[in-house]
């Protein structure tokens, strides 16, 4: 198959690598903006560089992959499934929800699989606490815990464009409560703080932040996240039940030092980097997409949930602007 691969930052040249190698994939063609960098990677890897996205949308493509950034996203999306191409884009779907939500009902008549990437939901731990949950074992669930704390926060450019902490960071774990829980958010109260960069409060951002979540069925999910937590990257997903309670993340890898004398757990080394935790869920989240662009499975990780994502990101936003409660419902 022939698959398309637009953007080829930190994230999209990861993907250029774990696509090349791929049996399925026969030809891997390449764009970016940046002069000579399509050139260069299509160099390194034996692949085809592409002038520009409209060329690589008209050049024949089983599958295309999107990995530029966020704000352009909703367009490319549409235009993708418009001309046919099955569609992997990166999360968010758009900035704001109402964006996310435009290009839902944009592709509603198209009968034209797209994948929004989560790479939770492919990440071995996670989906064995998942299914933990689903086969009854934990009996019935009464609080989520799911963190995402990156070790350093990321550049003053990438921050003024990302949307805010809720959008960029935070969207990762209330996809994977969804996902989890197989339950739907329909309130929530959030909170942040600045003990930072300068540059994260000045675009009105916060650097660290909290939220809880209310699930349809009663159940409370904890969300913690902050842009700078110096000992490593420490993502977790707790599910705690009447019967049994399980954690993702929870490994010698964690990055957090025990105070209690003679304790060796953690073991270390913790990850520093999200791509190095998360580096075999990304390339299982691809194979997925793989399998979507042949017929054999259909996405798992739709526009729709996407858009679900969004609005919990929008209502958090809201309700850290304003000190207040809000539903999903106020803001969809």
């Amino acid at each position: 198959m022939r698959i398309g691969l637009i953007g080829l930052g930190r994230i999209g040249a990861f993907h250029a690598h774990t696509l090349k190698g791929m049996e399925q994939v026969d030809e891997l063609l390449v764009t970016d903006v940046v002069d000579g960098l399509a050139a260069a990677v299509a160099d390194e890897l034996g692949a085809t560089a592409v002038d520009t996205p409209e060329a690589l949308l008209t050049a024949g493509l089983d599958g295309v992959v999107i990995a530029s950034s966020t704000g352009t996203h909703p367009d490319l999306i549409v235009r993708a499934v418009q001309a046919g191409i099955t569609t992997f884009c990166e999360k968010p779907v758009a900035l704001a929800a109402r964006d996310a939500q435009d290009v839902q009902r944009r592709i509603a008549g198209h009968d034209v699989p797209v994948q929004i990437g989560f790479p939770r939901r492919f990440d071995a731990a996670f989906v064995a606490a998942r299914e933990d949950l689903v086969q009854g074992r934990l009996g019935r669930l009464h609080t989520v815990r799911s963190t995402t704390l990156d070790p350093a926060p990321p550049p003053e450019a990438y921050i003024q464009g990302s949307g805010g902490i809720f959008r960029d960071c935070s969207i990762h774990d209330f996809d994977a409560i969804r996902w989890a829980t197989g339950r739907e958010v329909v309130e929530v109260y959030a909170a942040g703080g600045n003990r930072g960069a300068d540059y994260i409060a000045a675009a009105g951002d916060a650097d660290t932040a909290s939220a809880i979540l209310t699930l349809d069925d009663g159940t409370l999910a904890v969300v913690s996240n902050t842009r700078e937590n110096g000992r490593g990257h420490d993502v977790r997903l707790e599910l705690l039940g009447s019967q049994d309670s399980v954690a993702a993340g929870l490994d010698d890898g964690l990055p957090l030092r025990s105070a209690t004398p003679g304790a060796i757990f953690p073991a270390g080394p913790p990850a520093y980097f999200f791509m190095d935790r998360f580096a075999g869920a990304f390339r299982a989240e691809l194979a997925a997409f793989v399998d979507v662009v042949a017929g054999t499975r259909p996405s798992p990780c739709t526009v729709a949930d996407g858009v679900e994502a969004s609005l919990i990101a929008e209502a958090c936003t809201v309700s850290r602007r304003e000190h207040r409660p809000v539903t999903i419902d106020e803001v969809r």
